[in-house]
């Protein structure tokens, strides 16, 4: 059984191999600030980010400010977004998170994990997102991927996603949360594939507990 400072002792080796392979790695989604990033993260719910850039662009050319969208018309934000996945659902929330945080919080996107669960659309996951990427506070975004890998990498055995955050908290240090969660991320999608994982040209192979395994 790999004890704690073990488990910290590989997770700095392979945030080294991270660094080298994806620097500066960080979120795909285009953002300009914290609200674009909070829109931008509810859209992409079951959604490539790829397919969230392609509507943001006149989305948020269309409507700048929490106050733009509190104000829109369903129709209107529904037929800007329409080309990705529950878009009618998406533009719901979207409008009630804006008018909370219109009424609640001034006009801007609170940088607090707690204010941020009260919003429509919002789940620890995107409130880190925010967190991490939008404000620079240190967050660990916890998404398929991170799930997925974590486990292999045998950082967490938990399979609920705050629970893994939990976990990866106690074994990375605070200042490589947020590049810790995008570089598992870019290694899941370019690697460590669900269902074809590239373990011959895996770079952290020799860090992977799954793969000892499989051997």
């Amino acid at each position: 059984m790999e004890t704690k400072a073990q488990k910290i002792n590989r997770v700095l080796k392979i945030i080294k191999v991270l660094e080298e392979l994806y620097p500066g790695a960080k979120t795909a989604l285009l953002h300009s600030s914290p609200f674009e990033l909070l829109i931008s993260t509810i859209l992409s719910a079951q959604c490539t980010d790829k397919s969230v850039n392609k509507v943001t662009g006149p989305l948020f050319g269309r409507f700048k400010t929490p106050e733009d969208f509190a104000s829109a018309k369903p129709s209107e934000v529904e037929k800007i977004i329409h080309s990705i996945g529950l878009y009618r659902m998406k533009t719901r929330n979207i409008i009630k998170c804006c008018k909370k945080i219109v009424l609640d919080y001034g006009g801007k996107v609170p940088d607090n994990m707690d204010k941020l669960l009260t919003l429509d659309g919002v789940g620890r996951k995107t409130a880190n997102c925010v967190l991490g990427s939008g404000f620079g506070i240190p967050a660990v975004v916890v998404d398929t991927h991170v799930i997925r890998l974590s486990n292999l990498l045998g950082f967490s055995r938990n399979t609920e996603p705050p629970k893994i955050e939990k976990d990866l908290e106690e074994i990375i240090p605070e200042k490589d949360w947020v590049f810790f969660s995008d570089g598992l991320i870019f290694h899941g999608r370019a690697v460590c594939i669900a269902r074809r994982p590239k373990c011959e040209i895996c770079k952290i192979i020799k860090l992977c507990p799954y793969r000892r395994r499989k051997l």
